[in-house]
Parts: C-alpha cells; structure tokens; sequence
C-alpha cells in the first residue's frame, strides 16, 4: 500500500497532502479524507485504514495558509475561510482524479470535525462527488468568511451523506443533528443519521480520552458500507 506526501498547488502556494493507493490492481474509486484539527499521524493512520478497504485516499492540509508558527487549534481554526477551502479540497480531488490508478468518476469524501464540517460544505459545491461522510461536524451551522454556512447550501448537496453523531457532544449537539436531519429531509437529500449513547466528539479518535470502542466500530462499519453502495455500487 503506498503511502507518500506531495505538494499541490493553491493560489500559488504549497498545499501539502497524504496519499495512500490500494495495491491490488485498479482503478479505484477514491475518498478525499479531512483531516479534524490537523492533519496528524492520527488522520495519516486513518487514510491508511480506508487505502486498506481499497479506495485511494488523499488527505490535503487546510492550514497551509496559516503562519507556520502558529500551534495553537482555536487560532488555525480562526483564520479558515470556506472560499479558501473550497479551492484547496477541490485541488485535491483534481490531484487524486488524475492518479493513475483512480476511477475519476466515483470520488467521495469523509471527515472527523473540522473534516466534517468541510465534507459537508463540499457535498453542496462540488457537484462531482458520489458520496459523503461527516464525523460529528461542528460549526456547521457557522459562517466562516464570506458567503453562506454549510447549513444553509444544504438545498445544493448533490449527494448522498451520512452523519455519525454522540449524544454527549457540545457541538454538534443532539439539537444541532436534528436541524441537519430536518433540513435533509425538507430538501429531499438522501442521508442517513446515527446517533450513540455515551459518546462525545471525537469519538473515532483512539488513544484519546473521548474514545469510544463500540461507537467507533459500528460507524466505521456504516461507513465502509456507505462508501460500498455509492461509490463502488
């Protein structure tokens, strides 16, 4: 399974991204994966893990904009604007649709928080994607620089998605989930919503306390599953 990090492109600066491609022949349907705060060995294992359920998977850094020398999450998270990382997830897709050994045709896209948040923003942009999958996606309801909330572009999502939420988080909260839920269901968006007991954000995050073994095995489940019936279907 080869794994490597390259550089793309974005309003002339370098955007660098993780990449793993199946070895068994292709080619294969791919997978954008976003990354939760940042783009860690945690996210690389992850990508490595969908790679292993054969799709090729690319992993692009949102905070290549920001200043090296900040460290600190909440700042990096304050200088994200949904124009830039609309540009720059879109560079990825065009980045691994050109791969060889993909199937341009059926790329999707998943994320854990911030990742979350961003897959489905660009379920309502990007027309081209097959599929999406958002891990506790907080602030989805937020406007982060000009523009709409990824909320309120729900009427443009062009395909299916579905959710996995903890009843103990603060953001999403369970009242958070029921208005994307609704707000699906009113625009006619085919999604599917799942919701665990004792769980808070992060959930899927192992070697974290917010950790949840049987929370993290059934929506890893669900999801392989989802990406089986709408990308490789």
């Amino acid at each position: 399974m080869p794994s490597q990090w390259s550089t793309v492109h974005v309003d002339g600066q370098q955007m660098w991204t993780y990449t793993s491609i199946p070895d068994s022949p292709g080619p294969h349907p791919g997978v954008v994966l976003m990354h939760h705060g940042y783009l860690d060995d945690w996210v690389q294992g992850m990508v490595n893990r969908v790679s292993q359920a054969g799709y090729a998977v690319i992993a692009p850094d949102l905070h290549h904009r920001v200043d090296p020398d900040v460290t600190d999450i909440p700042t990096k998270f304050s200088q994200l604007r949904d124009e830039n990382t609309i540009k720059d997830v879109n560079a990825a897709i065009d980045l691994l649709r050109r791969h060889p050994s993909v199937r341009g045709d059926r790329i999707g896209i998943m994320g854990f928080c911030l990742g979350g948040r961003t897959s489905y923003l660009m379920a309502a942009v990007n027309p081209s994607l097959k599929a999406a999958a958002a891990f506790y996606p907080g602030n989805t309801m937020a406007v982060w620089g000009d523009g709409p909330a990824p909320f309120d572009r729900t009427a443009n999502i062009g395909c299916p998605l579905i959710g996995f939420f903890g009843e103990d988080d603060p953001n999403p909260t369970p009242e958070d989930m029921r208005k994307l839920d609704a707000e699906l269901t009113r625009h006619g968006k085919t999604h599917s919503f799942h919701s665990y007991p004792g769980a808070g954000h992060s959930f899927q995050w192992n070697g974290n306390d917010a950790y949840r073994a049987d929370a993290a095995g059934d929506s890893w489940d669900k999801l392989l599953a989802w990406f089986q019936q709408h990308l490789r279907a």
